[in-house]
């Protein structure tokens, strides 16, 4: 494959490359600001992680946060040591999961139905939590008290602010959502930058900018106690989701999207991606990271086609956060949650229509059955529930 098909560079990949900002940065904030991660480290490794995947592999792969592990500990302020013991120990299991090839066995037992059904509920879970950002009833913002926590005003005319805002840049990416001239994901990103800087966020850099390298293990090196705790709680909720979302759900749709293109992302080089990102992080104080459905989905549908989106973005953070170190949070408050939210609903939408190539009555009832549990509990639930009633009911006695 020649490299101008490999990396590309115009507005549609610069559009692309910001598709997934929506998940990425509330948690990456968050994490930061309730539990004290190094913005640095976090930053850096994911940028490093964007730059690197997208050289490797040659196409738009996505990099997001591991959303249980990331979840439980905002919620209950969690100590990095912890966090960072999570890390690691995702990395360890990933990587024996994919070089002894256990993945390919796990792959060869997912039917097909649930793998739409984990892309049906990333979708979906996507889509709820961009409007909660609209309407401004996600976790963030209610710890916050606030629906635009970083602007000045929190309503018009007794209206949430972050619903106006929301509400127009949703009909501004309708308009333009499939205009190669004006991508819809740059001009609300863009748009949603000056909005905040009119409706008073500020950001003071005046003498911010300066050289920052991330210190090696910032905290320390987790102890016993701090392992078995992110085993129990963090890693074993956590991996039957990544292997489920970020491996299975992940590779079926890049080569949905990419064809012949996506040959080297396999199973199991999805797994070792993953394993040396989480390595890297644990090493300089980032969060757990992993690849997506969901991620590559946002990317795709806000015109990311080829590996130069990844070295766009991946460039944008390494930038921001070797040069203006923990300021870099600064700068992302600049974006109102609200376009965030709509960034996360179109990327939503995207993702579940995977399943328009279903055809079975049975195969839908796998794919709605996962999406309720996944409501109910979590996605690691659905996909592990999915997987066992999906063999059960093919057995010609047992009828939907």
């Amino acid at each position: 494959m020649t490299v101008s098909k490999r990396f590309q560079y115009n507005r549609l990949e610069f559009a692309g490359s910001l598709g997934d900002l929506g998940t990425l940065l509330p948690i990456a904030i968050a994490m930061i600001i309730f539990n004290g991660l190094s913005p640095v480290g976090v930053f850096l490794s994911i940028g490093g992680f964007y730059l690197l995947s997208g050289v490797y592999f040659g196409i738009t792969v996505p990099v997001q946060p591991m959303k249980v592990i990331g979840a439980y500990a905002i919620a209950t302020a969690m100590d990095p040591d912890q966090i960072l013991a999570s890390s690691l120990l995702m990395g360890a299991a990933l990587l024996i999961i994919g070089l002894t090839g256990a993945i390919d066995l796990i792959s060869k037992l997912t039917p097909k139905s649930v793998i739409r059904g984990v892309q049906l509920s990333t979708g979906i879970l996507l889509v709820s939590g961009g409007v909660k950002f609209i309407i401004g009833t996600s976790k963030y913002q209610l710890l916050q008290q606030a629906v635009e926590p970083h602007l000045a005003f929190q309503s018009f005319a007794s209206v949430p602010i972050s619903l106006l805002i929301g509400s127009v840049a949703a009909i501004v990416t309708l308009f333009f959502l499939d205009s190669k001239r004006f991508p819809a994901g740059l001009i609300i990103v863009l748009g949603g930058i000056a909005t905040g800087l009119a409706l008073g966020a500020r950001v003071d850099l005046s003498n911010a900018i300066s050289f920052n390298l991330p210190d090696i293990l910032p905290f320390g090196f987790p102890g016993k106690i701090d392992f078995t705790f992110a085993l129990f709680a963090l890693v074993l909720p956590q991996l039957p989701m990544t292997l489920g979302n970020a491996v299975l759900a992940y590779t079926d749709l890049s080569k949905t999207y990419f064809g012949n293109r996506s040959a080297g992302i396999t199973n199991r080089a999805a797994c070792v991606s993953m394993a040396m990102a989480n390595f890297f992080s644990f090493i300089v104080g980032g969060m757990p990271l992993c690849h997506g459905a969901g991620g590559l989905a946002a990317h795709y549908r806000f015109g990311a086609r080829t590996a130069g989106s990844n070295v766009i973005i991946g460039l944008i953070f390494l930038t921001l956060a070797i040069f203006f170190g923990d300021d870099i949070v600064k700068i992302f408050n600049l974006l109102p949650m609200s376009i965030l939210g709509v960034m996360l609903v179109f990327a939503g939408s995207q993702l579940t229509l995977t399943i328009m190539d279903l055809d079975q009555r049975k195969d839908y009832f796998i794919t709605t059955l996962i999406l309720g549990i996944t409501l109910a509990s979590n996605l690691a639930m659905g996909f592990i529930v999915g997987m066992i009633i999906a063999h059960l009911i093919r057995w010609e006695r047992l009828s939907v």
